[in-house]
């Protein structure tokens, strides 16, 4: 199924949605609970004051982003790499 030019409000329960794609779409205050977004790629994402819980970080990788201000368990990013490179 094809959705383009809109701007509707979807809604999607117990549904497959596996191998969408979404391209210059505006998820913004879009909610995710329960879903399973295992092997997926996120690439130019702006999560901006997106918050996060309860997730499974399993061989999740990050590389090439902006972390200013960003916590993790409630410690910035910066102070932990900080703490990293002083033991190094």
């Amino acid at each position: 199924m094809k959705i383009q030019n809109t701007k509707e409000t979807l809604q999607a329960t117990n549904a497959n949605l596996s191998r969408s794609e979404f391209d210059d779409v505006n998820l913004e205050g879009a909610s995710f609970t329960n879903v399973n977004l295992s092997m997926a790629t996120f690439v130019d994402i702006n999560f901006n004051g997106a918050k996060f819980s309860n997730l499974n970080l399993t061989n999740v990788e990050i590389e090439a982003c902006e972390t200013t201000g960003m916590k993790f368990r409630g410690v910035l990013v910066s102070e932990l790499f900080d703490a990293y490179n002083r033991k190094a």
